[in-house]
């Protein structure tokens, strides 16, 4: 499975042509503590870039952006009663939601692990 990043601090684990996406732990330690997360209904279209789901700590509500696009196949259900997830696991059980991707070849404009790290370091 390969994992990407956006500079807006979402990632992507890519499995086939199915994308699981979630904010980092650099995101989430930004936040503080997540109070509420809206994810997106399943089979609604996000082209890349769009408003994908919100997410809400005690200091601010922030919006969560499809890293590609694609074709919602589910929210994380787990997020409505634990938001919290996003704290403790941002980068695995605290994932937003899952969907199938409409053009791979948009992950070539996706950060690797190494490059994200790098990116965050100079913030």
């Amino acid at each position: 499975m390969a994992r990407y990043f956006t500079q807006d601090h979402e990632w992507i684990d890519v499995d086939g042509e199915i994308g699981t996406v979630g904010i980092s732990e650099f995101a989430q330690s930004q936040l503080g503590d997540i109070v509420f997360v809206d994810v997106p209904a399943d089979g609604r279209q996000l082209a890349k870039g769009d408003e994908a789901a919100v997410v809400e700590s005690v200091k601010a509500a922030s919006d969560v952006y499809s890293p590609v696009s694609g074709t919602v196949l589910e929210g994380n259900p787990a997020l409505a009663d634990q938001p919290d997830l996003v704290n403790s696991d941002a980068e695995a059980e605290g994932w937003f939601f899952r969907l199938t991707l409409a053009d791979s070849s948009e992950l070539d404009e996706l950060l690797d692990e190494a490059a994200y790290e790098a990116f965050v370091a100079k913030l």
